[in-house]
């Protein structure tokens, strides 16, 4: 059939109800009609269209006169000659003068005929495909999408079975080491105590001898022979050198052979790793293994102001010393006496944000003004990492591993940013569905690694402790407890000890949380004459160093036995 273009009439003198053929050269409404080359054309361009085409004859015709018919191609053999016939030897379209010439004696068939023949094959084609073939590709289609979301149901199953035993096997290697680490910890303090006890009965001693030397000079030298008859020996005394009992450290042995059970042997303490189950029976003994280390009552071994003006972090080094920063340009490094030890001018314009100290105990603090972390060598700052553009680095935190953990803050968000060799190597801000971990605010949060390298934050932008593991994925948030206190949870400064318990000062209620690594919550410790606190560390000794805000004082506290 013949195709036509139609358009709205823009004669007024035709009703707006009507309806115009339009040239299929140009705009304007056809008049005229090639019954040969099935064209509409207007009258300006019927000569426009026998002059594209002059080989061929055209049959021009007024529109209502038109006839619907074929379109044969002219014969590429033939000028002027169309193809009105086919050649089924040579299977071509053929004109007339070819029937009788090229052709003569070959098959011969009507165009119309063969024409008509392919147009039922691709109507009983179409057919075919619309009845049979379509309808069977979409019933496919479908099955194949109940079975992809079938298959996607069944594997989501299997990677939270695998995630659930993930979890339990590593509680249970995490309750085995921690133990472990437990008794280590004991027997270092046992070797430690005779160790320093020795230690100290011989300066006394070696004080009291070079006394006894001092006087036996000046008697010697004196004329009064009192002085010399009143002299009495201490000489068998001295000889009786003071001994000491020191029990070999016990060894620790182990079967780690692949594909046998693992065993772990240190003294009379045995454990072999099997499988966890997860069961609030299991999560109590846990619970139970981890308070027997805690004191019943926290101790206060020693309080010393330090002058610090609105004392805000604290950051043990060693076991006897602490740098603490506030208000104004100074860190300060200070004893468990409150002596200074050292003394830092920063780089920031009016209070650090954060202090941490490396591995290898050098200082390095933020410095949100310049957008830098800097770290202190023979006291002075150097650059250690340039926060990128738009981020302010804030909380800190030095991994066992060497690595920096940085909370890197844009003003609306919140990040952690580890960096290895001074190098971006991991960034968490979103959890597996795509949601911001940390509140969204100017605010800092507080970091710390935890000995299962679990990332532990102190969000106080949402009230709450997150943990992630090193894979960074969430593991859980701790909102609090109501033996805190009654207002509501506001976590500062954090820290883990050895056992891996996780410590964290609540600003409002003026009290210490203290949690077992997988987010049970264990005690709140006494308040031993707190009154404000903020910062809060711990040194090699397992004592708490907790800061005073209002008053700048510093108290060191024992928790565990």
């Amino acid at each position: 059939g013949s195709y036509y273009k139609w358009k709205m009439a823009t004669d007024p003198h035709i009703t707006s109800a009507q309806e115009v053929i339009i040239c299929d050269l140009c705009e304007t409404p056809a008049r005229q009609f090639c019954n040969s080359c099935q064209v509409s054309l207007c009258l300006g361009c019927i000569g426009k269209h026998m002059d594209s085409i002059q080989t061929l004859k055209h049959e021009i015709v007024q529109f209502k006169d038109r006839e619907v018919q074929m379109v044969y191609e002219e014969c590429g053999s033939h000028s002027g000659q169309r193809c009105e016939a086919h050649c089924s030897r040579c299977n071509v379209p053929i004109c007339m003068i070819c029937v009788i010439s090229t052709h003569n004696g070959h098959t011969i068939r009507l165009m119309k005929d063969v024409v008509c023949d392919f147009k039922s094959e691709i109507q009983h084609e179409t057919r075919d495909i619309e009845s049979n073939l379509l309808p069977l590709y979409k019933e496919m289609k479908e099955n194949t999408e109940k079975d992809i979301g079938k298959l996607s149901q069944e594997f989501n199953s299997l990677e939270s079975a695998i995630e659930k035993l993930r979890k339990s096997w590593q509680q249970e290697v995490d309750a085995i080491f921690n133990k472990f680490c437990s008794l280590i910890k004991s027997m270092r303090w046992n070797h430690l105590t005779v160790l320093t006890s020795h230690q100290s009965l011989l300066e006394n001693q070696i004080q009291e001898m070079t006394k006894t030397v001092q006087q036996n000079k000046e008697i010697h030298q004196s004329n009064k022979v009192s002085e010399v008859t009143k002299h009495q020996s201490k000489l068998t005394e001295y000889k009786e050198i003071p001994t000491i009992v020191q029990h070999p450290i016990q060894s620790l042995n182990s079967n780690i052979d692949p594909g046998k059970e693992l065993t772990i042997e240190l003294g009379e303490y045995t454990a072999t790793l099997k499988q966890a189950e997860l069961s609030s029976e299991r999560d109590a003994k846990f619970s139970s293994m981890s308070t027997k280390d805690l004191l019943d009552r926290a101790k206060v071994i020693a309080t010393f102001p330090t002058g610090v003006e609105s004392l805000w972090r604290i950051s043990c080094t060693g076991t006897e010393e602490a740098w603490l920063s506030g208000k104004g340009k100074t860190i300060t490094r200070v004893d468990i006496d409150g002596i200074v030890r050292e003394s830092v001018t920063s780089t920031y314009q009016k209070t650090p944000v954060d202090i941490a100290v490396t591995k290898t105990d050098e200082l390095i603090y933020s410095d949100s003004d310049h957008g830098t972390v800097n770290i202190v060598k023979n006291g002075v700052s150097e650059t250690l990492i340039t926060a990128p553009r738009g981020w302010s680095p804030k909380g800190l935190c030095s991994t066992e591993s060497g690595d920096i953990l940085v909370n890197m803050n844009s003003g609306v968000q919140n990040k952690v940013v580890r960096y290895k060799n001074r190098k971006i190597e991991q960034e968490i801000f979103k959890d597996d569905k795509g949601d911001l971990i940390f509140g969204k605010d100017k605010w800092m949060l507080f970091l710390v690694e935890n000995r299962n390298e679990d990332i532990c934050v102190s969000d106080f932008i949402a009230n709450s402790v997150v943990t992630i593991d090193k894979a960074g994925r969430v593991r859980f948030r701790y909102k609090g407890s109501p033996a805190g206190g009654p207002e509501p949870f506001s976590p500062r400064q954090i820290v883990t000890d050895s056992l891996g318990q996780i410590i964290v000062a609540d600003y409002h209620n003026v009290s210490i949380h203290i949690l077992e690594q997988n987010g049970q919550f264990l005690k709140c410790l006494d308040k031993c004459g707190f009154h404000s606190l903020c910062g809060l560390s711990i040194d090699n000794m397992e004592r708490l160093w907790v800061g005073l805000i209002d008053n700048g004082n510093v108290k060191v506290i024992q928790y565990m036995k």
